[in-house]
C-alpha cells in the first residue's frame, strides 16, 4: 500500500470538474484508491463521485491519497500530478 498526504491549493478544492476529472483519472487503475480528507477523517473511494464530492475537500485542505494494488505507484503519481494541473491551471 502506498500513502501520500498532500494539500489542496486550487480554488475549489475537489468540486465539480476537479472532482470528475480525479474521478476519471483514478478508475484508470486497477488499484484500490481512497482518500483521506485529513480536516474532518471522512474516507472515499476514489473512484466515486459521490464519495469524492461529499468529502468536503477544499482549499488548504490536507487530503491522503491511499493506493493498494498493481499499479498503485502510477495510480498515485498520476493523481498528484492531477492536482498540481489543477493549480497550474488557476494560476
Amino acid at each position: 500500500m502506498l500513502s501520500v498526504k498532500v494539500k489542496l491549493l486550487n480554488k475549489v478544492g475537489l468540486h465539480a470538474r476537479p472532482a470528475a476529472l480525479f474521478v476519471q483519472t483514478a478508475k484508470k487503475f486497477k488499484s484500490d484508491i481512497t482518500v483521506v480528507n485529513t480536516k474532518n477523517g471522512q474516507s472515499a473511494n476514489a473512484k466515486s463521485i459521490l464519495e469524492i464530492l461529499a468529502l468536503g475537500a477544499d482549499y488548504g485542505d490536507e487530503i491522503i491519497i491511499q493506493a493498494n494494488g498493481p499499479d498503485e505507484n502510477d495510480a498515485v503519481q498520476e493523481l498528484l500530478n492531477l492536482l498540481n494541473r489543477f493549480k497550474e491551471e488557476e494560476g
